[in-house]
């Protein structure tokens, strides 16, 4: 049985009459942050986002396909309005969100790669920190009924697979993409990220699976 919030969801599913004027602002910032970046030339935090993003992207698909199979509700929804629903489990909200929190995660990573912090390869300790910090942060919007989670295994008392497949890989591929030396080996790996997003997204879609 289909629960209360997924069928909410899905009567609202890609409506576009739900959307608001904020989301041109909201647009912008991003625009605005991708644009200044590679306008100083910082081509590795560009492409290191995007693969962030694009991983974003991939789970959320994977999220919308739970809820077709199961025909009971996503791993996550979601519970307050938002402008627009895109996927079960993403509005355009949160789209921006993941958009610039890759941009973010680069910033918070010292510049010397082999650095090492409380005996932890940086990278690590970051990738690690920063998807604790996204866990807690997920578990305040659960509290106050933004994100809503029917699964047993998936909850505020089984935070481990939020934090093992929610979060840890969307930063360890954003800081494997962000160190590369090649600059043609970061497009090939966000080209094919966005590819196999793109594919899946849309033969589901085309499908009605997602």
């Amino acid at each position: 049985m289909i629960t209360a919030t997924s069928q909410h969801s899905l009567s609202i599913l890609r409506d576009a009459s739900q959307m608001g004027w904020h989301m041109i602002p909201l647009l912008l910032v991003v625009i605005y942050a991708y644009a200044r970046e590679a306008d100083e030339g910082n081509w590795p935090r560009v492409l290191a986002a995007l693969a962030f993003w694009g991983m974003d992207w991939i789970n959320e698909i994977i999220n919308g396909l739970v809820f077709h199979f199961s025909g009971y509700a996503p791993i996550w929804g979601i519970g307050h309005p938002s402008s627009l629903l895109i996927l079960m489990g993403l509005n355009i909200e949160i789209c921006f969100n993941f958009a610039l929190m890759g941009l973010a995660a680069t910033m918070l990573i010292p510049k010397q790669r082999d650095l090492r912090i409380l005996g932890i390869n940086n990278r690590w300790f970051c990738a690690v920190a920063n998807a604790l910090l996204c866990v807690l942060v997920e578990l305040a919007l659960h509290s106050f009924g933004m994100l809503v989670w029917e699964w047993p295994w998936w909850n505020a008392t089984h935070p481990l697979p939020i934090f093992l497949f929610g979060y840890l890989p969307f930063f360890v591929v954003a800081y494997w993409v962000y160190d590369m030396e090649s600059r043609k080996r970061q497009i090939a790996v966000v080209a094919t990220i966005f590819s196999i997003a793109g594919i899946a997204g849309g033969s589901f879609w085309a499908l009605g699976w997602i």
